[in-house]
């Protein structure tokens, strides 16, 4: 089988098909998130947006989270007077509903049935004020680290990814990089995809995604010192150099460099491993959203509720 049949059957497992169980389950518990969000700041009236995965397009059935961000007006104080008020009311609001589990800058849903409890829902919601009338960037509360706030900027965040042409690329990296354990943030990591294979090689997945994949491999094993990415939400704010630190690039060049062995080889089995029969309901379904992307890369759209 050629490299470009392969990737692409593995794309087809990867994805969450419209309708499938997991996307229902999904959409199922976000809409309690959402009622319970209104009915807690009912007087707030927030603005609930998919974010991460799920608003990229990047999403992938081997690691699948849904980022529910939840942001107040940069005028309201009913929320809360700071952001760790708000990221501490919206806890409350879910929390009768939910176990919480805080994170940095988000709050993790798990199941707080004592038959089910702990069980992830892979729902994370982010709380966050906008920072004017225009709600367009946002500050988010971070937990963790000197700085109490984050500058960012969700729409800015998607449309770098949806407008590279590189989300087919991206969702193959995610994929190398959760069978190999690398510990990197996954923005961190789209970045890099875009800023090697757009800024430097001007590759897109219609070249070939083992052309898009061997290149951003072999930039990653011989000159990750020198590839520098900022965050489009706020480049001179934001210094996110911090979360590519020597035992990060170390072992993202040490990966790189084992993978493209298998490359030359041609083993790309060793990479991914095997691609997982599909039912024929199934494989139309797949065929179509590839096609769909090859002939007309949807471009970013809004995410509002």
């Amino acid at each position: 089988m050629k490299p470009q049949n392969y990737l692409e059957n593995i794309l087809k497992s990867q994805t969450l098909l419209e309708g499938c169980d997991e996307l229902k389950a999904l959409r199922s518990e976000r809409e309690k998130v959402e009622q319970l969000l209104n009915n807690g700041f009912n007087e707030s009236n927030p603005t609930i947006q998919y974010g991460g995965s799920k608003a990229k397009g990047t999403m992938i059935r081997e690691s699948y989270d849904l980022d529910i961000i939840c942001y107040f007006g940069h005028d309201d104080k009913k929320c809360g007077e700071t952001l760790e008020e708000i990221y501490n009311n919206v806890k409350k609001v879910l929390d009768p509903k939910y176990r919480i589990n805080p994170k940095t800058s988000a709050l993790r849903l798990q199941n707080k049935d004592p038959q089910k409890f702990g069980v992830d829902f892979h729902i994370d919601v982010v709380p966050g004020r906008y920072t004017d009338k225009s709600k367009q960037d946002a500050f988010l509360y971070q937990s963790q680290g000197e700085k109490k706030s984050l500058k960012t900027n969700l729409q800015k965040h998607i449309n770098i990814i949806k407008d590279s042409n590189l989300v087919d690329t991206i969702k193959l990296i995610k994929l190398w990089k959760i069978k190999n354990g690398l510990q990197i943030k996954t923005f961190v990591l789209e970045l890099l995809v875009v800023e090697i294979l757009k800024s430097r090689c001007k590759l897109t997945d219609s070249k070939g995604l083992d052309v898009c994949l061997k290149k951003f491999w072999e930039q990653i094993r011989d000159d990750i010192n020198n590839i520098k990415i900022e965050d489009p939400a706020n480049p001179t704010g934001n210094d996110i150099s911090e979360l590519l630190s020597t035992s990060v690039k170390a072992a993202l060049s040490s990966s790189a460099k084992r993978v493209l062995e298998s490359v030359g080889k041609d083993r790309w089995i060793d990479i991914f491993g095997e691609t997982e029969p599909l039912d024929h309901d199934s494989k139309v379904a797949a065929v179509n959203i590839i096609s769909q992307k090859r002939s007309d890369f949807p471009k970013p759209w809004s995410y509002s509720v």
